[in-house]
């Protein structure tokens, strides 16, 4: 499988529930904090939905 690095770029005050647990599920609490995923299609449908808020790179 794929590695990537998922950053936490923006802030979930507004954003919505859902949103709030696909991050946290991401393993991301604080801005430009990062987690290191191997990319499954179960966390590329998390990445899809919170993409507005995070930043992916390959490694």
């Amino acid at each position: 499988m794929e590695k990537i690095k998922v950053t936490k770029i923006r802030s979930t005050i507004k954003a919505s529930k859902n949103q709030k647990l696909n991050m946290k599920a991401l393993g991301l609490k604080r801005i430009n904090s990062s987690n290191e995923l191997e990319l499954t299609p179960q966390i590329a449908g998390i990445i899809e939905r919170v993409k507005h808020l995070v930043k992916v790179e390959k490694i």
